[in-house]
């Protein structure tokens, strides 16, 4: 949904990652609502299009993913993000349907999952996003993130 996608960009310029989204995709990249939800946030967000998971396996190579799914073998809180030796890298499906049960099958040691209540189908995806790269951040002690405020400098009583 182009309203997912916007504030996962908008997050995604705010902690300074990469998104990378996997088409086919229904809408185009300049949605009205992709840019409602981003804001003048899209502007700065980094992010790449690959129309195909082949394609972009084609490009991505044999980097680590960790899959987030209702099908986790793990909990995304169990995996330690502080010991990896390279970009920590995490794929999220569609909201109706995850994603795709082959991929998953080829890479169930890298299955993680946010617990809910088993009546459950899913979360939002851009809230899923947010839960879990924040606990990779909080991991690594938010990298070069600011820790207090910066923009405004001053103090709320």
């Amino acid at each position: 949904m182009p309203a997912n996608t916007g504030n996962i960009l908008r997050l995604a310029m705010a902690i300074s990652a990469r998104v990378i989204i996997i088409g086919p995709i229904p809408f185009t990249l300049d949605d009205k609502s992709l840019k409602r939800a981003g804001m003048d946030y899209l502007l700065e967000a980094d992010y790449v299009y690959y129309s195909s998971y082949d394609e972009f396996l084609k490009h991505f190579g044999k980097e680590k993913i960790f899959y987030v799914t209702r099908f986790g073998k793990y909990t995304y809180s169990d995996i330690d993000y502080t010991n990896l030796s390279s970009d920590i890298n995490l794929m999220f499906g569609k909201e109706s349907t995850g994603i795709d049960k082959n991929i998953l099958r080829a890479n169930l040691d890298s299955t993680i999952r946010i617990p809910i209540l088993s009546s459950a189908r899913s979360l939002n995806l851009a809230n899923s996003v947010a839960i879990v790269a924040y606990e990779v951040l909080r991991q690594n002690d938010y990298f070069s993130l600011a820790k207090q405020e910066q923009i405004r400098h001053h103090i709320i009583d």
